[in-house]
């Protein structure tokens, strides 16, 4: 991605590629997969996903324990407990639960796919590159 950045931008190889990602407003690579994490999981949630992948995710309100609870009025997901670090919190239940209640609700609330990617790419590039 590096390289692809200095090749659009014909820059030399030893420039700063963090300022050459902000001029093409590209995210880093840890962003861009919570981005793709995050659009997978909106899909889920709004049925235009795989129903395999729906089936796993399960919003606070739905579990009668947690109804009380303050996150219960948001759209908060439940995430499931795991044993293992490496393994189990790379699960997309457990990610994608990680990366879905971490995002502010102006962006959760969006009303289309399109919405929600311009709200969220907006949003994580300006706490990666800002």
């Amino acid at each position: 991605m590096n390289a692809a950045a200095r090749l659009v931008l014909s820059a030399r190889k030893y420039e700063h590629v963090i300022l050459l990602l902000r001029d093409l407003h590209w995210l880093l690579v840890p962003k861009r997969i919570e981005f793709k994490l995050a659009v997978l999981v909106f899909r889920c949630l709004h049925g235009t996903a795989p129903a395999h992948l729906a089936d796993e995710l399960r919003r606070v309100t739905d579990s009668d324990s947690r109804r009380q609870l303050r996150s219960a009025s948001t759209s908060a997901l439940v995430v499931p407990p795991t044993r293992r670090m490496t393994i189990g919190d790379r699960a997309f239940p457990v990610a994608g639960a990680h990366v879905w209640n971490a995002l502010p609700s102006f962006v959760t609330d969006s009303a289309t796919v399109a919405t929600f990617k311009r709200h969220l790419k907006t949003y994580l590039f300006a706490r990666s590159l800002s």
